[in-house]
């Protein structure tokens, strides 16, 4: 295998202090090249061990800390926690590399490219779209061109939390006409929620949190993003140091 320092044209420096040349991805080449030397003879053994199975929870909760500097509007943190998810996204390719018939980083970014200049027909061809709606419905069209027999719950990860999940999939059956929401969302959020009192179990308190997912998309709200910003403020209500009363032991 080529290395991947070699490839990116380094000036002979010592890679991990990317080159500034004022060409923007110049200090790409340099993280590639930090990689290569990782996970290369006389590199770290760690680093050497890893698999894309065991490095499988990093890269999720690389990207939830990204997600909370994101909450936080945090921009230095944010650049430090994408750092992060480069990190995952050049440690899988590069063990992808060393397997046979693998694939590698390039491969990665000439998919990406590929997809972006396919899927964006007004941009890099000649068609015509009035606003992102049109975007969106001719992304759809191009995404079943490309992936005949796809289903409308295709690609939706089911490792997305709950509330995510269910907004993702009503989004898309809203899109392919499969699914409606409520004509009146808060008068379903309330028969459902009168239904869970009356009998709570699984099914009743499902139908409830459904509905309050399809009330939030109504409004114009990621119901994930409502729900963790409520949470976030109840931790922090636990947080307060606890008062003992002084007739207490």
């Amino acid at each position: 295998m080529t290395s991947a320092a070699q490839d990116s044209g380094s000036s002979g420096g010592e890679p991990g202090v990317a080159s500034r040349t004022g060409v923007t991805g110049t200090a790409l080449l340099e993280a590639v090249a930090v990689m290569d030397r990782l996970r290369s003879p006389g590199g770290c053994p760690w680093d050497a061990e890893q698999t894309h199975r065991s490095l499988a929870p990093y890269l999720l909760e690389e990207a939830y800390e990204a997600y909370q500097a994101l909450e936080d509007d945090d921009s230095d943190a944010l650049r430090d926690e994408l750092g992060d998810v480069l990190l995952q996204v050049l440690f899988h390719a590069r063990v992808a590399a060393e397997a046979p018939g693998g694939w590698d980083i390039d491969d990665v970014a000439a998919g990406l490219v590929d997809k972006l200049v396919r899927r964006h027909p007004h941009v890099f061809a000649d068609t015509a779209v009035s606003g992102s709606a049109d975007v969106e419905a001719n992304w759809d069209e191009i995404k079943k061109a490309e992936k005949p027999g796809r289903t409308i719950a295709d690609g939706v990860p089911l490792a997305l939390p709950a509330l995510a999940l269910v907004a993702k999939l009503q989004s898309r059956g809203a899109r392919a006409g499969s699914w409606s929401p409520p004509a009146d969302p808060a008068a379903a959020v309330t028969s459902a929620a009168a239904a869970a009192a009356a009998d709570p179990a699984s099914d009743t308190i499902a139908d409830l949190l459904v509905a309050t997912v399809a009330l939030a998309r109504g409004a114009g709200l990621d119901p994930e993003a409502v729900l963790r910003r409520r949470a976030i403020a109840f931790r922090d209500e636990l947080t307060h140091p606890i008062s003992v009363s002084p007739d207490r032991p």
